[in-house]
């Protein structure tokens, strides 16, 4: 047992030495590494992608096909600097074992260039993502992001919320139940509605804001109509957060008996779920008639 004990004592100081220099290894990496996308993304200095922090055969996992190689990471990157302003990049969350770390990052900015061929939105984007990193010789030899895409292209108005048909569903059905109030709820504080051009209604463009449509728009159809009913409607999921509906007007005047059956396309505009803008296109010539004395 007095033999053994010696070795015992070596063994867990090799043990002990090998985790501390295992540990200051992955310290070393993360900081490098740190530093280092800190100053490429939020300081503009593409040119510390090289050999320095990089292995020479740096990898990005891609689909459909890898990025590979320095110059062409460096290219890859260069469309995040030069199709955004105002960037911050956050690390949030960091940490690594061995010559693996993982990275928890946010990046936000204002779209105002070329992004991989997109011409600039004027949109901003505030977007959540994490990165799977392999480190060679305290060097980046691979990275792996994974971020919600489609949340990103909605960002930038690329591509629509889904959501934009149910919150247009939802208007037609309270509309449809006598709810205005309901109807008002799904409205931006500063929401433009147009009324089609020819529409006595018309006599208030721009209707600014929910209280003006209300009053503009909802309180004289009440005024003027014995009912007024939309039906046959069918709704276009468009791009940028835009829905097409078209649809029928089906009224009776209260001044003069007219029956309405007019087609009518309603152009909504959507922003994070509340309706931010909307055009009226209709028959005008049937509702004229409906309103005369």
């Amino acid at each position: 047992m007095r033999k053994l004990l010696p070795i015992l004592c070596l063994f867990i100081v090799v043990c002990f030495l090998s985790c501390t220099s295992e540990d200051k290894q992955v310290a070393e990496n993360i900081k490098t590494y740190s530093n280092t996308w800190d100053e490429v993304i939020n300081n503009g200095k593409l040119e510390l992608i090289n050999n320095t922090h990089f292995d020479e055969r740096i990898t990005l996992l891609m689909s459909p096909e890898n990025i590979v190689g320095i110059k062409n990471v460096q290219d890859f990157y260069a469309n995040y600097l030069t199709g955004f302003s105002n960037i911050e990049f956050t690390i949030v969350d960091i940490f690594g074992q061995g010559d693996k770390i993982v990275k928890h990052w946010n990046f936000k900015g204002t779209h105002t260039g070329e992004f991989f061929g997109i011409s600039a939105t004027g949109k901003s984007v505030d977007i959540d993502g994490v990165t799977l990193v392999s480190m060679k010789n305290g060097k980046v030899s691979q990275e792996q992001d994974f971020m919600d895409n489609m949340a990103f292209m909605q960002q930038l108005g690329i591509l629509s919320n889904p959501d934009n048909i149910r919150v247009i569903n939802t208007l037609y059905d309270a509309f449809a139940a006598g709810d205005i109030p309901a109807v008002l709820d799904l409205m931006d504080a500063k929401v433009v509605w147009h009324e089609a051009e020819g529409n006595a209604y018309a006599d208030g463009n721009p209707y600014k804001g929910p209280e003006a449509v209300s009053n503009g728009v909802f309180a004289r159809i009440g005024k003027d109509y014995d009912y007024f009913n939309l039906t046959n409607i069918q709704l276009h999921e468009m791009s940028g957060n835009q829905i097409l509906a078209t649809l029928r007007y089906q009224a009776k005047s209260k001044k003069n008996g007219t029956v309405i059956d007019a087609q009518v396309a309603h152009h909504w505009f959507l922003k994070n779920g509340k309706i931010i803008g909307f055009q009226q296109y209709v028959e005008t010539k049937q509702l004229a008639e409906a309103l005369s004395k």
